[in-house]
């Protein structure tokens, strides 16, 4: 079962928290998922379909509660992708129309409308009642363990921007985008997402997905700090390997007789620890060099090593004592 699956299996079992919220969350269904016919002479019939048993049972609940319509109930088994799919058909009967019309999908003429009922979702409770069974009808969430998504479908840019006004009313922002014919109110990132499961009652999904939430943010921070040191640790790597190239290229030409004691202590401490740190290596030292003393003295060998380099290149004289920055 999918991640969208099993949220719109919990959702299908959150009971309205008020008399006045079923209305709203089955005309959400509707107006997503089904298709209104019209025979002539304010005949109707009307189909809904979904892939999920239970919302199927609830939206059958909620019209027979509600409106005490009659339903006919298809399963049809998807051979290509091995799912079940069920339709609702509710057939033409006298109190259809009155109920599309309570339902806010007929206006007072007769004709379809296209937006949110706003006599619908005046109230908190009920606003968010609609927000649940729009997702119900035609809601996509992404499963956690990858990238955080979320859709909510919608056949007009009027009813796609009511509900972008309804999420905002409860601190979620959502933006709108057109696909295939369709419109598509999206949200990104997982704080919209985890908010709005948190709004419209699906606690476990809510439970699951900051899990996966926390566990992705700790595995992001170990990554980084490993990056880091590792990255540190090259660094240091590449700096003692060059270090002891310049000693070297030094002791060839001159050997290490020639530099002052204090030169030549660190030397040799770098031929013979090549793999510590700047740190490590002033500890080694009699008495121990601070991190900022090995580093000044490590730069004087650079330097002469580059200067004897330069010097060999264009053929001058060798250095002498003089040269070495004054160090004892």
């Amino acid at each position: 079962m999918s991640f969208t699956a099993e949220v719109k299996e919990e959702l299908s079992r959150v009971m309205p928290a008020r008399t006045c919220c079923p209305r709203a969350e089955l005309s959400a269904l509707i107006r997503v998922e089904g298709t209104l016919h019209i025979a002539g002479g304010e005949r109707f019939r009307v189909e809904v379909a979904t892939e999920t048993a239970p919302v199927a049972r609830k939206a059958i609940k909620l019209m027979h509660s509600l409106y005490g319509l009659k339903t006919e109930l298809t399963v049809r088994r998807s051979v290509l992708h091995k799912t079940n799919n069920y339709l609702i058909t509710v057939p033409s009967q006298p109190a259809l129309p009155p109920a599309l019309a309570d339902l806010g999908i007929l206006d007072e003429a007769g004709g379809l409308t296209s937006g949110v009922p706003a006599s619908l979702v005046r109230r908190d409770c009920c606003a968010v009642s609609y927000l649940r069974g729009a997702f119900l009808g035609g809601g996509f969430v992404a499963d956690p363990h990858g990238d955080f998504h979320f859709e909510l479908t919608a056949e007009t840019e009027e009813h796609a921007r009511n509900l972008v006004s309804l999420m905002a009313r409860f601190g979620i922002e959502a933006r709108v985008t057109k696909r295939r014919g369709l419109y598509a109110v999206y949200l990104k990132g997982a704080e919209p997402i985890v908010t709005f499961l948190a709004l419209v009652g699906a606690h476990r999904a809510l439970l699951r997905t900051e899990d996966v939430r926390i566990l992705k943010s700790m595995r992001n921070d170990v990554n980084r700090l490993v990056n880091a040191e590792t990255a540190n640790v090259q660094k240091s790597a590449d700096a003692a390997i060059a270090q002891v190239e310049d000693i070297r290229y030094l002791a060839d030409v001159h050997g290490l007789d020639w530099l002052p004691p204090a030169l030549q202590e660190l030397a040799q401490l770098r031929l013979d620890h090549p793999d510590v740190s700047i740190r490590e290596l002033g500890e080694y030292a009699t008495p121990p060099l601070s991190k900022s003393a090995v580093y000044h003295r490590i730069r004087r060998l650079e330097a002469m090593a580059a200067d004897l380099r330069t010097r060999a290149a264009f053929g001058d004289g060798p250095l002498d004592g003089r040269d070495t920055g004054g160090e004892r």
